[in-house]
């Protein structure tokens, strides 16, 4: 089991996930991104519109996700 928080992860706050997987993890941090636009959040909302600036262009998303999975493997299982 792996960990990683909402900012390691794009986000803007310190709640911590944890998966096996990277696909999990990015599942997680999915539905929390969901549950913070729902309340309207300022800071996660102004975090997903950084992430949706790098997401318009399919190298940008490609770069991003391959650094966060290289983050998740470093990780120490824990």
């Amino acid at each position: 089991m792996k960990t990683m928080t909402c900012k390691q992860l794009g986000g803007a706050c310190d709640m911590a996930f944890q998966a096996e997987t990277f696909e999990e993890m990015a599942e997680l941090s999915k539905k929390h991104g969901m549950e913070m636009f729902e309340k309207e959040d300022a800071d996660h909302l102004k975090a997903m519109n950084d992430i949706k600036h790098i997401m318009q262009s399919p190298e940008g998303m490609q770069t991003w996700f391959q650094a966060k999975r290289k983050e998740f493997d470093a990780l120490h299982e824990g």
